[in-house]
């Protein structure tokens, strides 16, 4: 059995990534299988073990970090989440292709450790414009000012790492870029 693909879907903050994946997904001729993060925050309700995330102690995290355990990890609001490595090539050995949903600071870690894999395909996806990213972030309603100014500045910058990525995606309509991601999911298949 062939090694699954890793895929890399990465882009700034309200560009549509989960959107766009969802859409991906329903195609079930590409053998998804979504990479489940580990985090120390808590449950959430209705959230389950293993389908949300891997929830575990902060030590037991912490730990996973000191043993390289982790394709990529991060911080936010005092909790780690995590990409867990056994679990994602687990995947890739069943023939899985596994995708991952990643902001452009994990995706940097995952693509350095993965760098001489010619299974991965890594996927940046961009915003018509700057000011139809903004409109995308204020629709959502669920963010002070300050915090929609972070992550319009924090775009600016991820959008300059475009060039890191094999493959650049503006999702100016959800169906075409699903398309499009769908259709370079199938050329790097036909091409092992």
């Amino acid at each position: 059995m062939k090694k699954g693909l890793l895929i890399v879907l990465s882009g700034p903050s309200g560009v549509g990534k989960g959107t766009v994946r969802r859409q991906i997904f329903k195609d079930k001729s590409l053998n998804l299988a979504y990479s489940i993060s580990m985090t120390t925050r808590p449950p959430r309700a209705k959230e389950i073990e293993g389908v949300d995330y891997f929830f575990v102690s902060k030590e037991e995290f912490l730990k996973g970090i000191e043993e390289d355990k982790f394709l990529e990890h991060a911080t936010f609001v005092g909790n780690y989440y995590g990409t867990p490595k056994d679990y994602v090539e687990n995947l890739r050995k069943k023939g899985k292709n596994v995708f991952l949903e990643i902001e452009v600071e994990g995706a940097k870690q995952v693509l350095s450790k993965y760098k001489d894999d010619d299974g991965v395909v890594s996927i940046f996806l961009l915003p018509p414009s700057l000011d139809e990213l903004e409109k995308r972030i204020r629709g959502r309603r669920s963010e002070e000012e300050e915090i929609i100014q972070e992550r319009l500045n924090k775009a600016k910058r991820e959008i300059n790492l475009k060039s890191n990525y094999q493959y650049n995606v503006l999702n100016d309509n959800i169906y075409r870029a699903s398309d499009e991601i769908r259709d370079i999911i199938k050329a790097k298949l036909n091409s092992r």
